[in-house]
């Protein structure tokens, strides 16, 4: 069995279609939440995330955002986001319905620990082994024999714009293989320019690095 696990898709229509196109014969989808947000076709990956066949998604922080009508974080860009990506979404049905969490073997899955951002320098303690998402960091931690695996973002990695982030996790071998994508980002910002995103938000986006490794291209 093979079951994709993937998080912080934040509107990246995209991104979201390169890795269903190369994982399509996965067995199982597990989205960690943050579906929304951030990229312009929120309504558009609910839909297709909603779609998918044996696949759980659950409650991320931004979908509490959109649940609640109201961006309650600190930060002014992401609150320009907020306000341009709900304007014209309609999806609040699903969002309402969203889990927390989620059981599978003996792993635990949630969009993240305690509401913080774990990266790998993180001092965390657990007690069973789980999968998170939320920081937009990939990593993998060993911590007092339980395992913490975070799968990155999908659609908004911090570091390199233009990479794909998600894990393929194999429960009978109990092995999971951190996955990396090239995309062309370059579709997702004339989206927004048209769109017409604030500037500040468009400028995010641009001034974020770019990863050029055939390695891990995949068309």
């Amino acid at each position: 069995m093979k079951v994709v696990v993937f998080s912080d898709v934040h509107g990246n229509l995209p991104a979201l279609e390169l890795m269903l196109k190369r994982e399509a014969g996965a067995d199982r989808f597990i989205c960690l939440g943050d579906v929304v947000n951030y990229g312009p076709w929120s309504r558009e990956c609910v839909e297709l995330v909603r779609s998918l066949k044996n696949c759980v998604c659950l409650m991320g922080n931004h979908e509490t955002y959109f649940r609640n009508r109201k961006y309650d974080g600190v930060h002014p860009l992401p609150q320009k986001f907020f306000e341009i990506c709900i304007r014209d979404f309609d999806r609040f049905d699903w969002i309402e319905k969203l889990p927390e969490d989620y059981l599978f073997r003996d792993y635990h899955f949630v969009h993240t620990l305690e509401g913080k951002n774990i990266y790998p320098d993180s001092t965390v303690e657990i007690g069973e082994n789980y999968f998170i998402g939320h920081s937009h960091h990939q990593f993998y931690k060993r911590i007092h024999s339980f395992d913490l695996y975070n799968v990155g973002s999908l659609g908004q990695n911090r570091k390199y714009i233009n990479v794909i982030s998600y894990a393929q996790f194999f429960p009978e071998e109990r092995t999971v293989q951190m996955q990396n994508l090239i995309y062309d980002e370059r579709i997702l910002i004339n989206e927004m320019k048209s769109r017409k995103y604030p500037e500040e938000c468009i400028a995010y986006y641009e001034a974020k690095e770019r990863l050029a490794a055939p390695e891990f291209l995949w068309n």
